[in-house]
């Protein structure tokens, strides 16, 4: 009998899980593939995004439960499975200068004392291939950056018993990618799409914005086509609702067109211990055969 792949997807708050990679995971689970998603916070710092739901005492006064019980219905949606690693959210500093941290939260960790969280569920799920963020974090959040740290750390140390031995009987992952799906290659595409199609655009002003110093251009090593689970992605992130305004800009660009001139979500292989050729449209390539 084959056995059954697995696949981890590491990310900093609930919502996140279902605007990086959705479509992905919402494909490999109608294959057959055992999903989980690992959320490091619980998103109690995260603003009411959505204008509707603005003012809300109860959701102010929840907005733990709240944000629990959105992941909740995500996780349904996408057909994935999901644990939480127990942080506490930083929040997003605003400001010049920055303010600190709030005490305890997650982007305060230790690394290696926080990747320990991570190393045991490693253990127990076993994945084969793990996703999570770049350096920067995709962006400068300090939880996506933290969460990109002790990804690192667990990715080499999962599968070595001298460390973390209380964590469980070692497992080593062989893929490590980074999401990489707010590329500018698919913004432009998407842009030249809508003008073309006399519609308006939401990423002009991105674009006008994007400062190519300051975000160089990251390796689409591997493009994953999911484009029939692109609604399926949007329900998930609808779930979040206070977190997505269904109204905003992120469903702005009619679903027929992206799955024409995008049907990929894309990444970044950062770590491999299996042979693979380049570019890819299988994260699991070099996996499978094997």
């Amino acid at each position: 009998m084959t056995e059954q792949l697995r696949l981890m997807a590491v990310h900093a708050h609930p919502d996140d899980e279902s605007s990086k990679g959705a479509a992905t995971m919402a494909k490999y689970v109608s294959e057959g593939v055992d999903v989980l998603v690992a959320t490091c916070t619980g998103g109690e710092r995260g603003s009411i995004l959505n204008p509707k739901l603005q003012g809300d005492a109860y959701i102010e006064e929840h907005i733990h439960e709240v944000r629990a019980k959105e992941m909740a219905e995500a996780r349904e949606i996408l057909g994935v499975k999901q644990a939480w690693l127990g942080f506490v959210d930083s929040g997003l500093p605003e400001g010049d200068p920055l303010p600190p941290l709030p005490d305890g939260c997650f982007g305060l960790q230790d690394v290696e004392v926080a990747a320990e969280a991570l190393v045991r569920l490693i253990r127990s799920f076993r994945p084969h291939v793990m996703t999570t963020y770049d350096e920067n974090g995709g962006y400068p959040h300090p939880d996506h950056i933290m969460t990109h740290k002790i990804s690192m750390v667990a990715f080499e140390a999962a599968g070595d018993p001298t460390r973390y031995p209380e964590a469980g009987e070692p497992w080593t992952p062989l893929k490590l990618y980074y999401n990489q799906g707010f590329n500018k290659p698919r913004t432009v595409a998407l842009h030249e799409a809508l003008i073309t199609r006399g519609l308006e655009s939401p990423y002009g002003e991105w674009l006008e914005r994007w400062d190519d110093g300051d975000r160089p251009e990251r390796q689409l090593t591997t493009r994953v086509p999911c484009a029939d689970f692109f609604a399926v992605r949007d329900k998930a992130l609808i779930a979040h609702a206070t977190q997505i305004d269904p109204d905003g800009g992120w469903f702005r660009v009619p679903l027929d067109l992206q799955q024409e001139v995008w049907p990929t979500e894309d990444y970044e292989l950062a770590r491999t211990r299996v042979d693979t050729s380049l570019p890819e449209s299988d994260l699991f390539a070099g996996i499978r055969e094997n």
